[in-house]
C-alpha cells in the first residue's frame, strides 16, 4: 500500500508541475510574455509551460517578447486573458489608494447631463456637480467636454459604483496653497514676474503666481496714454515692482512704471534753459497747449510765449502738429517745463538793461498781450514790459484788450526800471503830452520869427504844459 501511495504523490506533482507554479484561476492578475501573434490575436505564455489568448486589439504597442500584465477571464480548454481589465484593476486600486490619501486624481469629462458632467477616471465613471467643475462662473459649460483635468474625490463607494468628484474643491485648495506661498516669498521693493489678468479704467490686475497685484494707472507708464489696454494686454507677462503688502487687507500695489527710464532724468542735458526743442501738441487749454518732448516728457508753452499776432487755435498750433521752439525754464524738482515761441537769446537779457534803457527815454515794442490791469510790450526777446492800464490814455470804460491787439506797434516813455525784479512800467500818456508839448513848441517857434511875441494865453498854456510835464 506504501508504494501504491508514493506513486499517486508523485503523479499529482508531476501534474501540478504541468500547469506551472499554482492553478490559473478567472480574475487573477498574472505577468506573462507575448511569445507570438496570430490574426487577431496573440499568445501569453502566462506559466512558462502555459499559454493563453489574448486579443490583437489590446496589444497597442507591444510586440513579440514583451512582457505584459493580463487578468484570467476564462479557464477549460483554452485560457482566455485580457489586458485592458488588468489596466482597469490597476487604476481602480490607484484609485483607491487615492482616496484613502486623498490624492487628487485623473480624469476626463465625458459628457453632460442635468446637473452636472460624467467624468471617466481609472476606468471608473464618476459625476462631477456642475458647481464644481470650475472655480469660476461661465457661461460657456460645454467648453469642459472632452478635457482632461485633476479632480477631488468628494464620495467612492465602489460597491454602489458611485464617484463624486470636484475640480473647483482641488483649485481653491491649490490656489490657496499658492497664495500663502505668494505672500512668503513677495516684499516689497522686489522685481517679479507676472501676467495682465484684468484691466479696469484705474489700472491693471496682475497675477503673481497665486495672488494679484494692482498696477494703479498712475504706476503703469511715464508716458502719456488714455486708458491701461494702450500699455499692456490681457495675458502680457510683464515685470513689476512690488511698492506696498498690506497682508492685513491683502493688497499689493505694483509698479511697472519704475522699471522704466524715468525721462526727467538729465533733462538738464537734454534740454537747457534756451536750448532749442522739437515737440509735438499732444493737449491745449484755454492757458496755453501741452507739448510732448519724449515719452513721458511734456512741457507746456503758455499763450503768453505764441509768436507775437499768434492765436491758440491757430492751424499750426493743432493737437499732432509737430513745432519748434525754446525751453524757457526748467524746474526739474517741480517737473516743469515752459516753452517758447519766441526766440530767446543766448545771454541774459536784463544782464546790464540800464546800458540800453533808461527812464524817460522813448521806445517802440511790439504788444504781446492785454490785461484788465494794462498791455504788456516786448521790447526785445526776453525784455518785456507793462504800460499799466491808468498810463494808457484810454477811456474809463474802454478795455486795454481791445484798444491794443497782439502784434500791434507801440510806442510809450519808459517811467521806472527795475533791474532786480525784471520790471519795466512805461507810459503812453507821458509819450503823448511830450509828444503834444514837442509839436506845439515847434509851431512856437516858427510863429516867433515871422509875428509877434507870444501871448498871454499861448504863455499860460506852456506854464500849463510845463506843470504837467513836471
Amino acid at each position: 500500500m506504501s508504494g501504491d501511495s508514493n506513486n499517486v504523490s508523485e503523479f499529482e506533482a508531476a501534474l501540478q508541475s504541468s500547469l506551472g507554479a499554482e492553478d490559473i484561476r478567472v480574475g487573477d492578475v498574472i505577468e506573462g510574455t507575448i511569445v507570438a501573434v496570430h490574426g487577431d490575436v496573440a499568445l501569453v505564455d502566462v506559466s512558462g509551460k502555459s499559454e493563453a489568448v489574448l486579443e490583437r486589439a489590446e496589444l497597442e504597442d507591444l510586440g513579440t517578447g514583451d512582457p505584459v500584465e493580463v487578468v484570467v477571464v476564462s479557464t477549460g480548454d483554452e485560457v482566455k486573458v485580457s489586458r485592458q481589465l488588468a489596466i482597469e484593476r490597476r487604476l481602480k486600486e490607484r484609485l483607491r489608494e487615492a482616496v484613502a490619501k486623498g490624492d487628487p486624481v485623473e480624469g476626463k469629462v465625458v459628457g453632460r447631463r442635468k446637473g452636472g458632467f460624467d467624468v471617466t477616471i481609472a476606468g471608473v465613471r464618476g459625476f462631477c456637480p456642475m458647481s464644481h467643475i470650475d472655480d469660476v462662473r461661465s457661461e460657456d459649460l460645454d467648453r469642459h467636454l472632452g478635457e482632461a483635468y485633476r479632480f477631488k474625490v468628494l464620495e467612492y463607494d465602489p460597491d454602489n459604483r458611485k464617484l463624486v468628484v470636484s475640480r473647483a474643491e482641488l483649485l481653491r485648495e491649490e490656489k490657496e496653497k499658492l497664495r500663502a506661498e505668494a505672500w512668503e516669498r513677495l516684499t516689497e521693493g522686489a522685481v517679479v514676474s507676472g501676467v495682465v489678468r484684468s484691466l479696469t479704467d484705474f489700472g491693471a490686475f496682475v497675477d503673481l503666481g497665486g495672488v494679484d497685484g494692482l498696477v494703479h494707472i498712475s504706476e503703469l507708464s511715464h508716458r502719456r496714454f488714455g486708458h491701461p489696454r494702450e500699455v499692456v494686454d490681457l495675458g502680457q507677462s510683464v515685470e513689476v515692482k512690488v511698492l506696498e503688502l498690506d497682508r492685513a487687507k491683502e493688497r499689493i500695489s505694483l509698479s511697472i512704471k519704475a522699471l522704466e527710464q524715468n525721462p526727467w532724468d538729465g533733462v538738464e542735458e537734454r534740454y537747457p534753459v534756451r536750448g532749442r526743442f522739437e515737440g509735438t501738441i499732444v493737449r491745449k487749454t484755454n492757458f496755453g497747449a501741452f507739448i510732448e518732448l519724449e515719452p513721458g516728457l511734456d512741457g507746456l508753452l503758455h499763450i503768453s510765449q505764441l509768436p507775437l499776432g499768434t492765436e491758440l487755435d491757430s492751424p499750426e498750433l493743432e493737437v499732432g502738429e509737430t513745432i519748434l521752439g525754446w525751453v524757457r525754464e526748467l524746474d526739474v524738482e517741480q517737473q516743469r517745463i515752459g516753452l517758447t515761441l519766441r526766440q530767446i537769446p543766448d545771454h541774459d537779457p536784463w544782464e546790464r538793461i540800464e546800458m540800453r534803457y533808461q527812464e524817460g527815454q522813448v521806445i517802440e515794442g511790439v504788444v504781446e498781450k492785454g490785461a484788465d490791469f494794462g498791455v504788456f510790450v516786448e521790447l526785445e526777446p526776453g525784455v518785456s514790459a507793462l504800460v499799466p492800464a491808468s498810463e494808457l490814455g484810454l477811456d474809463r470804460d474802454t478795455d486795454p484788450r481791445d484798444a491794443h491787439a497782439p502784434g500791434s506797434k507801440l510806442a510809450a516813455k519808459i517811467l521806472s526800471i527795475d533791474p532786480g525784479r525784471h520790471r519795466i512800467s512805461l507810459s503812453v500818456k507821458a509819450f503823448k503830452r511830450d509828444q503834444e508839448r514837442q509839436e506845439y513848441l515847434q509851431h512856437m517857434d516858427k510863429g516867433a520869427g515871422a509875428g509877434p511875441s507870444m501871448t498871454g494865453f499861448g504863455q499860460q498854456l506852456m506854464d500849463a504844459l510845463g506843470k504837467k510835464d513836471s
